[in-house]
């Protein structure tokens, strides 16, 4: 009896250690909970978290839990759940610290230290680079100058297309004209060269075959029609008067003349006065100074026009001008022009 007793007694005893071994460490994990979410004794491990509009909620947990800013995903993601059911994440870049407490977690992804959020851009056609650079600057995109940076170079985009642009110091911008003009979704604060290459692929999903059996027939790269559609594009008011236009400027080009056309010399002027470019760069954009198509594309010419200049017919025109009723008259030699202008005055 008295062993029976005292057997008793140990697994009495034992089942008494246990139970203040399990409370023990429930309590331990317990204030490990507690302090994780209180953000008390943490460590001041420092992680820069991205939220992008591809992110899902139990995405950032992740995120939050790998870079160890909490200890448990599922955690964050229940006391989110709990505390704000309904909480929107925002597009951005937030600057966070494991001893910040999940309040303070929450509060700060509602406060991006970068922003990120989406803004819709509109790119009118006839836009050319340094209107682009403006536009991305005036909507939080990125910084004006960063993207005109970019854009002096055709390095890091992988586009058949930019393999025709000529490795020449005289052209100022070498995606000038391949900026397609479209309302884009774009987020705050992106790098330069994500917004041009969203820019490039969508002129690239417009590529047609019109286009590079255009260039066969007229012995042209898309750099050169490019460039001939851009300066287009800044002399018509529609696609009729486009068709015309470019017959006019590749009858020129055909004879070796120059193409003369007004609209290059503001472009070339801009060049020179406001982005630092050298003299040298401005005649060759210049059409009065240089001979055939200026150095590069002028702006950013929407499809309406490529197809005009793809499609213009064959004509005998070498002079066009736009009279004060700003209709277009079209002639085959000086002495027409001349006449013309007497009956149907321009200014």
């Amino acid at each position: 009896m008295a062993k029976k007793k005292k057997s008793g007694g140990v697994i009495a005893l034992l089942v008494i250690i246990l139970i203040a071994v399990i409370g023990g460490f429930g309590y331990y994990f317990y204030g490990i909970i507690q302090n994780d979410i209180g953000g008390k004794n943490q460590p001041q491990t420092q992680y820069t978290l991205e939220i992008t509009k591809s992110d899902y909620e139990y995405e950032i947990g992740k995120k939050l839990y790998n870079n160890k800013i909490i200890i448990s995903d599922a955690l964050w993601t229940n006391w989110m759940s709990k505390h704000y059911p309904d909480f929107k994440y925002i597009n951005g870049e937030y600057n966070l610290s494991a001893d910040m407490s999940y309040e303070e977690i929450a509060q700060k992804l509602q406060n991006p230290d970068v922003s990120h959020e989406g803004v819709k851009v509109a790119i009118p056609e006839g836009y050319n680079v340094m209107e682009i650079a403006k536009t991305l600057e005036e909507n939080g995109v990125c910084n004006a100058q960063d993207f005109l940076e970019i854009c002096k170079s055709t390095d890091g985009f992988d586009y058949d297309f930019l393999s025709t642009v000529p490795d020449s110091g005289l052209i100022a911008y070498k995606l000038e004209g391949f900026l397609f003009p479209a309302t884009y979704d774009l987020a705050k604060n992106t790098e330069p060269r994500e917004v041009a290459d969203e820019m490039l692929k969508a002129f690239a999903d417009r590529m047609t075959d019109d286009m590079t059996q255009s260039c066969k027939k007229n012995d042209m790269t898309i750099f050169e029609l490019i460039t001939l559609a851009s300066v287009v594009q800044e002399e018509a008011l529609g696609q009729n008067s486009a068709k015309n236009i470019a017959s006019v400027f590749v009858n020129r080009l055909n004879k070796g003349a120059k193409l003369q056309s007004d609209v290059t010399y503001f472009y070339a002027r801009d060049l020179r006065d406001k982005q630092g470019f050298s003299q040298e760069v401005y005649d060759a954009y210049y059409t009065y100074r240089c001979k055939g198509l200026p150095a590069g594309p002028i702006t950013n010419s929407g499809m309406d026009i490529i197809d005009a200049v793809v499609n213009h017919p064959d004509t005998d025109y070498l002079y066009f001008y736009s009279d004060l009723q700003q209709e277009f008259h079209f002639a085959k030699d000086y002495d027409e022009f001349m006449a013309l202008q007497k009956k149907y005055p321009w200014k």
